[in-house]
């Protein structure tokens, strides 16, 4: 089964997050088991992010400075243009409004971290630069995010607020923070336990995502979308990802980066981070909102996984051929 799905470049993951929304959706959380069951999730999103912070290495940032116009460049296209194309694509008439929201917001979010470094090394570029400007993004994305959204998002609803950046570094920051702290006393035993404590990760984000589609079906969003816009959120999701690939492969050029380092962009430039995506969306809006806000993400991811597979592999082949 594994086999099978590699070659077909889906990621086992996200049948487990759709099993998760059909779980949610036939049978959400009610009454007291609700209150448990969002309880449970606030205390795994502060324990992702305190193990976060517990792998980031503080070797890795002072050596990823040296390549700062390389990293400065990816947070461009993170934080600066795919926005824009974000605002962009959220005035086409036509999509729900919560949708609609979602798709602007996966655009906020930083970068993935494990993903974009492993198409890096598979593609035959710079892996060391794509560890730094991956764990950059997302450290940067503890503050820009929740910042974008409140200026883009929530100060279009009801004027601009604090609360986000609050409820962001109560929540998130805070643990991120312990963690990152407490590293040279647990790191060794994060890094011995990286596939069990991978699991914890994974596990936080499904019950993050029983929680909030949950809350939405019971909101009737399932009466709200319809499969024309499930279409057009993937249509939407691989027009995102095609504008940004070919932008970071201009620039990468016009910049005069090595191959190496416009591989480096193109991977870690080009993707958002389900991981982050998934708990910030949980403190950001209401759960009512989050299923629907997150759905766009869930698109997005796969389909960016499935494209960059395809470059990595073809980047590779050519490397193969020169040799």
């Amino acid at each position: 089964m594994n086999r099978l799905l590699a070659r077909l470049n889906i990621d086992p993951y996200l049948l487990l997050l759709l099993g998760t929304v059909g779980l949610a959706s036939v049978l959400p959380a009610r009454g007291i088991w609700a209150d448990i069951a969002s309880g449970m999730a606030d205390v795994g999103i502060a324990l992702l992010f305190f193990l976060h912070g517990a792998k980031l290495s503080r070797e890795a940032i002072i050596d990823g400075a040296r390549a700062w116009k390389l990293h400065l460049t990816t947070m461009g296209l993170t934080f600066v243009l795919f926005p824009i194309v974000g605002l962009g694509v959220q005035a086409i008439p036509g999509l729900d409004p919560s949708l609609a929201t979602g798709v602007l917001f996966l655009t906020l979010l930083p970068s993935t971290v494990q993903s974009s470094i492993a198409f890096t090394a598979i593609a035959g570029g710079n892996v060391a630069a794509a560890v730094c400007s991956a764990s950059f993004s997302n450290l940067a994305g503890i503050f820009l995010t929740p910042v974008l959204t409140a200026v883009l998002i929530t100060g279009k609803q009801g004027g601009f607020s604090t609360d986000p950046v609050i409820a962001i570094s109560v929540q998130l920051l805070l643990p991120f923070l312990a963690g990152h702290f407490l590293r040279p006393v647990i790191g060794g035993f994060v890094t011995r336990h990286k596939q069990v404590l991978g699991y914890v990760d994974r596990g936080s984000i499904l019950l993050v995502v029983y929680t909030a589609f949950g809350a939405a079906v019971l909101e009737g969003l399932w009466s709200r979308v319809t499969l024309g816009e499930l279409g057009l959120i993937a249509a939407l999701s691989l027009a995102i990802l095609a504008i940004v690939m070919v932008a970071a492969t201009l620039i990468g050029r016009a910049m005069g980066f090595s191959r190496e380092d416009r591989i480096v962009l193109l991977f870690c430039g080009s993707k958002k981070s389900l991981a982050t995506g998934v708990p910030l969306a949980g403190v950001l809006f209401a759960q009512a909102q989050v299923g629907a806000i997150i759905l766009p993400l869930m698109f997005f991811h796969q389909i960016q996984l499935m494209v960059c597979a395809v470059l990595a592999r073809r980047f590779a082949a050519q490397v193969e051929a020169a040799a």
